[in-house]
């Protein structure tokens, strides 16, 4: 007979959970491990709300384990920490991303990339080392090795940063990759949304010039005034297109609906490169001929290895780059979904975990 959530480990957690693929969250009783040897436990302050998330609890990409707890952009302040850690003391503040654990034996965790490990365990709805299933940030405290704990720098505001664990490395890990972070380059950032928003600030802190590409002509005064981007094209506008043709070193692509790729490649120079980190749930078209007449690359980036990911929040907390935010109380939660899934949301939903998630208790 399996343990029921609430008696699987010794520490009592409470959180939000959906139980099935209505995806309705509700209050929900857990428990979490003992803080082993190299864990660091933290009272959860903060947690953002990712697309992820959205499309976890609904079991959108057919992988979601229920009861789920999502949540993979957690901040808060450590309380309890295991005797060998050596990365952070009680009363630091720390974040946890997408990932709590991975093989670290095989050739991508030896280089800091435990992003692409093929056994890494991912924050929520995975299996962890000790067979359980992983729960999110949607709850009062976390645990996790030390490993996958990032240290927030003391000028990092905690709700503008929390989103920074997904949404900031996802755009920032491809920008250092695939070279778009020499000062000078011209880079377009397609879609406004969470990850498009964060992207204009990181690469306009590398000194890129930005173009934002957008269906939505209503953006464009966001992305100019408040964003700081250098110029707006409307991706349907074929005159707009057609003037900026050739003029991008590289585009960050992060809208995860159906789109065509032609007209980006179009804006490419010539060995430009196109990196997608949305994920549309249907395959896209590639016209190869658009490719082979430029040498142009069409390439993924998926999030970022942990070491990456300390250098994303440092870099972030020099340059003053957060999230533009809208914190909510936890009991708004299912409201803020049917909002996120029509996008409305200037550009990322935070629970104030911290200060509303207890109230909720039944």
């Amino acid at each position: 007979m399996s343990k029921s959530p609430e008696e699987e480990h010794p520490v009592k957690a409470f959180g939000w959970a959906a139980r099935d693929q209505s995806g309705h969250l509700s209050p929900f009783n857990f428990s979490r491990r003992a803080t082993g040897e190299e864990d660091v436990r933290f009272k959860v302050l903060y947690c953002g709300i990712c697309h992820s998330d959205l499309h976890s609890i609904k079991n959108d990409w057919g992988f979601s384990m229920y009861p789920l707890v999502p949540g993979h952009e957690i901040v808060g302040e450590v309380t309890e920490v295991g005797s060998k850690v050596k990365k952070v003391n009680v009363g630091d503040k720390v974040g946890v991303g997408c990932l709590v654990g991975a093989c670290h034996s095989c050739e991508s965790c030896a280089n800091d990339l435990e992003n692409y490990c093929p056994k890494m365990i991912l924050t929520y709805s995975s299996i962890y080392h000790d067979g359980t299933i992983t729960y999110g940030g949607y709850s009062d405290h976390m645990v996790a090795n030390e490993r996958y704990i990032i240290r927030f720098p003391d000028n990092m505001p905690l709700d503008g940063g929390a989103p920074l664990l997904c949404a900031g490395i996802t755009v920032y890990s491809p920008l250092k990759y695939f070279g778009l972070d020499e000062p000078g380059k011209h880079i377009g950032i397609v879609g406004l949304g969470g990850l498009g928003h964060v992207a204009v600030k990181f690469a306009k802190a590398f000194g890129s010039k930005v173009t934002v590409i957008s269906t939505s002509p209503s953006k464009k005064e966001e992305a100019l005034k408040n964003l700081g981007a250098d110029s707006f094209l409307v991706s349907r506008d074929q005159e707009q297109m057609q003037a900026a043709a050739g003029t991008l070193d590289g585009i960050i692509d992060t809208v995860s609906a159906v789109h065509p790729l032609l007209p980006l490649f179009g804006l490419l120079k010539s060995h430009g490169k196109l990196i997608l980190v949305g994920a549309p749930e249907k395959p896209l078209e590639l016209p190869a001929f658009s490719l082979i007449a430029g040498r142009k690359i069409v390439a993924g980036s998926g999030i970022g290895g942990m070491k990456e990911t300390q250098e994303m929040i440092d870099f972030a907390a020099k340059h003053n780059i957060t999230a533009d935010i809208e914190v909510i109380s936890t009991d708004y939660l299912n409201t803020a979904m049917e909002r996120l899934a029509k996008n409305d949301v200037r550009y990322r939903f935070v629970i104030d975990v911290g200060n509303t998630l207890a109230a909720t208790k039944p």
